[in-house]
This record gives structure tokens, sequence and C-alpha cells, in this order.
């Protein structure tokens, strides 16, 4: 096992920069996700760490080594891709066993770590088999099997769940986090559901257009965004977002519309200011007052309803509403309620740089 360090790491094709200068410390041990959208970064981001791009500036550490200029199979990680990337031609055991006979090891250890590995992984009533005859979560096994065999410092993950169906994502993310608990090796995650980056990470990097927005854990994301990109971001669903004014007019309120909103007081809060308002779909709850909508689509979910409505019409200050109730409710398409955001729960973000205010 060993710690990451990535330090000023810039990454550029041809003009265009698509790393901007990212600074991540990955402490030994942890699992830590690599989250954000589409084209956010953080596969090329693993890619590095991996030594599949080069770098074009900064350095990455693996323990006490800079391993900018080494090549994949010097850097003791084992990487699992989206595809799994298995040899159809090979068995699950020649597959998990591949690497190790090319590294010239001993047949009794080879045959050791992979019957170890199998019996982690469920694996071996499967070892003969060939992959076109294993379903797609024991595909994934297999390449997990493969990882694990090799005994690498470092764990890399590049979206490994993203051809899985939804059951079989939500077992498989408790196996690796499972895993994980078991081998305590390092872990470097990719993907671009924060699901899957809130039930599995011991820490979060967010990304957005090559920079890191922020890093914490998933709670501290979760109730301490540092701006409006991760406060919407992080969370299902996402957080409410209205633009309005300060009004510090017999208290501290933000102003959305006719509507006055009660919030926190802080300094930064300047009478007149452009701010949005924020709140989760769970701190709304149902009241004769608060914000006026009118219910759009309900879905219920079993445990929850979830309630997507529309505030404002067409007019200046329209926005979409989403809460969540756990109580059950008999609302319909086009019915009017209103919905009052619990005070201690509001964030308040510049309607300029999104910074978080509150």
């Amino acid at each position: 096992m060993a710690e990451v360090t990535i330090r000023n790491l810039r990454k550029s094709y041809d003009a265009t920069e698509v790393i901007h200068g990212v600074d991540v410390d990955i402490p030994d041990g942890d699992f830590v996700v690599l989250v954000g959208p589409s084209g956010c970064g953080k596969s090329t981001l693993l890619r590095m760490i991996a030594g599949l791009e080069a770098v074009t500036s900064g350095t990455i550490r693996i323990g006490e080594k800079v391993v900018n200029n080494l090549p994949p199979s010097q850097r003791d990680i084992a990487m699992v891709f989206q595809n799994y990337a298995l040899y159809p031609h090979k068995t699950v055991e020649a597959n998990m066993a591949f690497a190790l006979r090319m590294r010239g090891m001993a047949k009794a250890e080879i045959d050791d770590r992979v019957a170890r590995a199998a019996g982690i992984l469920g694996l071996t009533p499967y070892l003969g088999r060939y992959p076109r005859a294993l379903s797609g979560g024991q595909r994934q096994r297999v390449a997990m099997g493969r990882a694990i065999v090799r005994d690498p410092q470092v764990f890399l993950f590049d979206e490994p769940l993203s051809n899985l169906d939804a059951k079989l994502r939500v077992q498989m993310r408790t196996e690796i986090r499972e895993l994980h608990q078991r081998l305590s090796t390092t872990t470097v995650y990719v993907t671009h559901d924060q699901i899957e980056a809130m039930t599995m990470a011991d820490q979060i990097v967010v990304m957005r257009d090559g920079h890191i927005e922020q890093i914490g854990s998933p709670l501290e994301l979760y109730d301490r965004p540092t701006n409006r990109f991760v406060a919407s971001f992080i969370g299902s669903p996402s957080m409410n977002m209205l633009e309005g004014r300060v009004s510090r007019d017999g208290g501290v309120f933000v102003d959305v519309g006719p509507v006055r909103l009660p919030v926190p007081d802080h300094a930064a809060l300047i009478d007149g200011r452009a701010v949005v308002f924020g709140v989760r779909p769970e701190h709304l709850e149902l009241s004769d007052d608060g914000l006026p909508v009118t219910v759009s689509v309900v879905e219920p979910t079993g445990s929850e309803t979830h309630v997507v409505s529309r505030m404002g019409g067409d007019g200046p200050i329209a926005a979409e509403v989403t809460a969540v109730f756990r109580d059950r409710h008999s609302f319909a398409s086009a019915d009017a309620i209103h919905l009052r955001p619990m005070p201690d729960h509001a964030y308040v973000f510049d309607a300029n740089t999104g910074t978080r205010l509150t």
C-alpha cells in the first residue's frame, strides 16, 4: 500500500489544457472517488496516475517514488476498466493469472494467489469458464480478481459499473467497498454517478472543467458544499436553486419574487445583494405559506414520494422545485400547494461567483 500525492498536475493536448494544476493527497489505504460531469477530466487524471497518459507538468508520487516517467508496469498499480478488458480466449483462471505468468512467478504462488482471489470474489466455481459464459457482474469480478492477484500498492477503477444494470450496480458497489475494507489497499475510483461516490468513498474529489472544486468526506460535501456547483452536483434529487435578493428588513431574508424566505444571519448578506437561495428537497415541508407551486409530476418510490413542481409559471421567477416527502400524499398534476423551506437548512450562494455565503 502507498499514498498517492499529486502536485500542480497539468495536462495539455497541443494548445488546449484540460487539467489545470490540480493538487490531491490520497492517504495510504483510503478509498478516494473522483467525480464530476462528463468531460471534467476525472478519467484523464486517473489515466495519468496509471501511466496511460503522459504528464505535461507537475508530479505524481506513489509512495516515495515520483512516477511521471515510469511505464504502467513499473508503477505497482492495478487498473479495472469499464469494459472489463478480459481475454475472450482464456479461462477465468488464465485471465487472472496472466500478469503473474508474464512476471515469471512460480506456478505454485500463482495458483495460490488466484485461488485466494477467487475465494474472496466468489469465483471459484467459474475458474474453468470463458468470459462469454459469464454474466456482466461475474466478468467484473474477474477483472477485479485480475487486479487483486497482483497485490498492488494502488487500485485504479475507471467507471467499472457503467455497463451493469441498476440492481447489479448496487450489489457490485457494496462488494467493491467490502473488498476495500478487507484488503485496505489505496484505491482511486472514477465515476460520474454521485450516488456511487457518496456510498463508497472515504474522500470525494469533485471536478469540473479540469479543476478541483472541493475535496472532502461525502457528508462534508453534502452538508457544507463550498459553492453552488458542488451543492447542485452532490445529492439526488439535486438541491433546489432560486434566484433572489437579500433583505434585512426586520430580520434576514432572501426575497424570491413576492415570497420572503428567512435565512441564517451572516455578515456577507448585505441588503440588496443578488443571491441564489438553495434548499435540498428533503428540507421542504407542506405549509399554508411559503413557496406557491403547481405540481407537475409525482414520483412514488415506495419509501419516499418525490414531487416535482413549478413556481412562477412562465414569469421572471419561474423555477422548478422538487420536494421529497417520507409521508405519503395524494397529489395530482396541476395541484396548487405551498412548500416552506426549513430555515436552519437553507443555503445562500453569491449570484455571480457561486460561492456559498451561509
